[in-house]
C-alpha cells in the first residue's frame, strides 16, 4: 500500500440502519479500486468487512471493520459500522476514529431508525456528512422521494450532488450536477444528460447552486443578481460547506452493479476533508492533527485475532507513530513494546513502516493497553484522550457454566471478551451467586454466549437473572424454640425466647436481649445473636435474605453440662425462623429508576407500557424531536426492557437504569412470585 500525507487520507465512518446496504457499499468501494477481481456478497458470506463466522451466520454486520480504499490520489479509511442496535459500541468506536461520515439511507425504505441514529451521531461529533441513496436497483427504489424526506427531516442543507438516470432495473447511471454530465455504468463513463431528464437536473441544480450560495457572501451577490457563478469558486465554496457541515450531499448509487460508485469516491476524495488542522480535545487541552506535532495515539477498538493474538486499533491524533517508538500509556501508568505496524483491510493485516498524523492502523498483541486509552510519545506526558462515551449495558442475562470445567475457564474468558467489547458488563451478583451480564440488547448477548464456546472452549447456558428479592416482617411476634439432643454422655441442650418486630426500611438488622435472672447465661447470648446473623441470608419464605427486623431474646433456659455455643445457635436459628413466619413476611424487591428517551409522538405508547410493567412516571421533559420520561419500575419487569423499547419506538428509543430502593411487593405479585421460586427450587 502507498504511503499517503495527512493531506491526503478521508477518514469516513459508514453508518446507517441495519440492512442499508453499508457493507456492500464498502465492497463495491474495494472491486471498483481494484483490490478485489470479484464483488463480494452479504449473503454469501464473502465480503471484506463481514469476516466473523457470527456474521456470515447472521448475515448482517456485527463489527467495526476496515476497509482502505487507495483512491485519486488518497486512501479513503473507510469504517464499515454495524447497524444493528445492539452493536452500538462499534459505532461510537467507528466514530471516534472518523473525521467525516457517510450515511447509507435505502432507496425503498427511505430515512428509518437507523438513518436518524446515524444523522445525530455524526451531528453530535460535528462530522461532515455525505448520504448515499443506496439500492437504486430495487423494486420501488425512488431517489427523489427518499431526497424530499430527508430534507424535510434534516434541513435544506442536504442537497442533490448527483441525480439518478432511470431506477429499479433501469437505473443505468447518474447525473453530476456541477459538471451536467451523465456518468454510465459501473465505469461512470462520460456522456451526455439525458433530454427528458432536463427539468430535474435543472431544479436539482438550482437546489445545489442555492445551498452554496447561502454559505459564501460573494457567491450569495452574484446569484441574488443572477449572475453565472463562477465553477472553480464554487467548487472551492462547496468543499469549505461541507468541511463545515453547512452543506451535505446527496448521491444515488447501486453497489451491487457498481453504477454511481465511482462517483461517490471522486467527491468523497476531492469534497470531505482530511485529518490535517483538525483540533482534538483532552482531558486537560486539546492537540491538532499534524505530523510535527508530539505524538498523541488514541486506542478506538480492541480485537482478537486467532493467527495474530490482541490487535489494537488506533489513531494517530498528532506526531508520527513508528513501530519502535515505545510509547507511554498514562491510562495503564506503562510503557508499550510496538513491534510491528499495520493498516487493517477486513481480517487482513498489511504492514506499513509508520502512521502519520491522522492515518488509522493497528498494532498487534500489545501487553496492556485497552480501547479507549491513550498512547503518548516521550513530550506528551499527562497528556490523555477522554474516554468514549459508551452506552449503558441494560439487557441483563445470567451465565450459567455447564461443567466443572467450563466454571474454571469462564472468569478469563469473560475478561477477554469484555476487552473487545467495552459494551459488555460482567458483575457476581452476592446475593444470587449468579454471573450477571449486561448487554445492550438480545442480540449481543447471545453472540457473546457463542463466541464463548466457539474462542474460547466456554459452554453457557443463558437464562433471565433471579430478582435479588430481600424478606422482611410486617408485625411484632413471638418464637420459642428448645433444642435438645441426648446420644449418650454430654447431649445439647439450648432455649431460647425471642421477639420478632418489624424494623425502618434500610435499617438493616438489630440485636437486643433483655433476659433477666440469668436463665440464658451471658456467655451464651453471642451465640444466641450469632446463630441469628448466620440465618440472615437464607430467609424461610423465599430463601431471600432477611433485612429490617429487630430481634429481641426475651428468655430462654440451659443445662449445667449440655448447654453449649452450638446449642444456643441452633436455638435462635430455630426460632428466627419459625417466629419469622409468623410475622407476616413480605418480599422486597429492588426498585430501579429510569430515564427513557423516546420520540415525542410515541410518549403515550411507552408510558402505557411502564405502567404494565407497574411503573411511576414521575415527569416528561422535552429535548428537541424526543421526550425524556423520567420515572421509576420494579427491577423485574425491566431486566429486559431495551428490545421490547427499540419495538414500541421503532428502533429510537432508548433508556438508562439505576437501583434506587428495595420496596414491598404487591400481594397478588408476590404469590406468584414464590410460586415460581419454589418450582425453580423443585426442578
Amino acid at each position: 500500500m502507498n504511503a499517503y500525507t495527512s493531506e491526503q487520507l478521508r477518514n469516513v465512518v459508514l453508518l446507517g440502519h441495519s440492512g442499508a446496504g453499508k457493507t456492500m457499499l464498502g465492497e463495491a468501494m474495494l472491486f471498483a479500486s481494484g483490490v478485489t477481481n470479484r464483488l463480494g456478497r452479504v449473503e454469501d458470506g464473502n465480503t471484506v468487512s463481514d469476516y466473523d463466522p457470527e456474521e456470515h451466520a447472521r448475515t448482517y454486520s456485527i463489527s467495526l471493520s476496515m476497509v482502505p480504499v487507495e483512491w485519486a490520489g488518497t486512501r479513503l479509511n473507510v469504517i464499515d459500522t454495524p447497524g444493528y442496535a445492539d452493536f452500538i459500541g462499534e459505532v461510537v468506536s467507528g466514530l471516534a476514529a472518523a473525521d467525516s461520515a457517510l450515511i447509507a439511507v435505502d432507496a425503498s425504505s427511505g430515512i428509518e431508525a437507523g438513518s436518524e441514529l446515524a444523522w445525530e451521531q455524526a451531528e453530535a461529533r460535528g462530522l461532515p456528512r455525505f448520504i448515499a441513496v443506496t439500492r437504486m436497483d430495487r423494486e420501488h427504489a425512488d431517489f427523489q422521494q427518499v431526497l424530499d424526506s430527508m430534507r424535510d427531516r434534516f434541513g435544506v442543507k442536504v442537497v442533490p450532488l448527483a441525480i439518478p438516470i432511470g431506477a429499479a432495473d433501469s437505473f443505468e447511471g447518474v447525473v453530476h450536477l456541477a459538471s451536467g454530465e451523465a456518468r454510465m455504468g459501473a465505469d461512470a463513463a462520460p456522456g451526455a444528460a439525458p433530454d427528458d431528464l432536463a427539468d430535474e437536473i435543472e431544479m436539482a441544480r438550482e437546489q445545489l447552486i442555492e445551498s452554496i450560495a447561502e454559505t459564501d457572501d460573494e457567491l450569495l451577490e452574484l446569484y441574488l443578481e443572477g449572475e453565472e457563478l463562477p465553477p472553480d469558486r464554487v467548487a472551492e465554496v462547496l468543499a469549505a460547506a461541507v468541511a463545515a457541515g453547512d452543506v451535505v450531499p446527496v448521491l444515488p448509487v447501486c453497489s451491487v452493479s457498481g453504477v454511481g460508485v465511482r462517483t461517490l469516491m471522486n467527491e468523497a476524495a476531492r469534497l470531505l476533508p482530511s485529518p490535517l488542522g483538525r483540533e482534538h480535545e483532552l482531558v486537560d487541552g486539546s492537540c491538532t492533527t499534524d505530523a510535527d506535532g508530539p505524538l498523541v495515539v488514541h486506542v478506538f477498538k480492541t480485537a482478537a485475532d486467532p493467527f495474530v493474538g490482541r490487535l489494537t486499533f488506533m489513531k494517530v491524533l498528532s506526531g508520527v507513530l513508528t513501530p519502535n517508538a515505545n510509547p507511554h500509556n498514562p491510562d495503564r501508568r506503562t510503557n508499550e513494546r510496538l513491534g510491528h505496524l499495520f493498516i487493517q483491510r477486513g481480517k487482513e493485516q498489511i504492514e506499513t513502516p509508520q502512521l502519520t498524523a491522522g492515518d488509522i492502523g493497528v498494532a498487534a498483541k500489545l501487553a496492556e493497553t485497552m480501547t479507549g486509552d491513550t498512547l503518548l510519545g516521550g513530550d506528551s506526558q499527562g497528556e490523555r484522550v477522554p474516554g468514549l462515551p459508551f452506552p449503558e449495558a441494560t439487557f441483563r442475562s445470567a451465565l450459567h457454566p455447564r461443567t466443572k470445567a467450563d466454571v474454571d475457564k469462564l472468569s478469563s474468558a469473560l475478561q477477554r471478551l469484555v476487552e473487545q467489547d467495552p459494551t459488555i458488563l460482567v458483575a457476581r451478583d452476592v446475593n444470587t451467586s449468579e454471573t450477571v451480564m449486561s448487554t445492550i440488547g438480545d442480540a449481543q448477548a447471545n453472540i457473546a454466549a457463542a463466541r464463548l464456546e466457539k474462542n474460547y472452549g466456554v459452554e453457557v447456558d443463558v437464562t433471565i437473572p433471579i430478582v435479588p428479592y430481600r424478606e422482611t416482617v410486617t408485625t411484632k411476634a413471638k418464637a420459642e424454640y428448645r433444642h435438645k439432643k441426648q446420644t449418650g454422655g454430654h447431649g445439647q441442650y439450648g432455649h431460647v425466647i425471642i421477639e420478632i418486630d418489624p424494623a425502618e426500611r434500610g435499617a438493616g438488622f438489630t440485636f437486643e436481649e433483655k433476659v433477666v435472672g440469668g436463665n440464658v447465661p451471658r456467655q451464651f447470648i453471642p451465640a444466641v445473636e450469632k446463630g441469628l446473623v448466620e440465618t440472615l441470608p437464607d430467609g424461610p419464605l423465599a430463601r431471600s435474605p432477611i433485612v429490617d427486623v429487630r430481634v429481641t431474646l426475651l428468655d430462654g433456659s440451659s443445662h449445667s453440662v449440655d448447654s453449649s455455643e452450638m446449642a444456643f445457635k441452633l436455638a435462635a436459628s430455630q426460632a428466627l425462623k419459625q417466629g419469622f413466619l409468623d410475622a407476616r413476611p413480605i418480599l422486597l424487591e429492588p426498585i430501579v429508576r429510569l430515564e427513557v428517551r423516546i420520540p415525542g409522538d410515541r410518549v403515550g405508547d411507552v408510558m402505557s407500557d411502564l405502567n404494565g410493567r407497574r411503573g411511576q412516571v414521575h415527569g416528561v421533559d422535552t429535548e428537541g424531536d424526543y421526550s425524556v420520561i423520567r420515572g421509576e419500575a420494579p427491577l423485574a419487569e425491566v431486566q429486559r426492557y431495551g428490545p421490547d423499547l427499540r419495538s414500541m419506538t421503532a428502533g429510537r428509543g432508548t433508556f438508562t437504569v439505576a437501583v434506587d430502593r428495595y420496596a414491598e411487593v404487591p400481594v397478588h405479585v408476590q404469590e406468584q412470585v414464590l410460586k415460581e421460586l419454589q418450582a425453580a427450587a423443585e426442578a
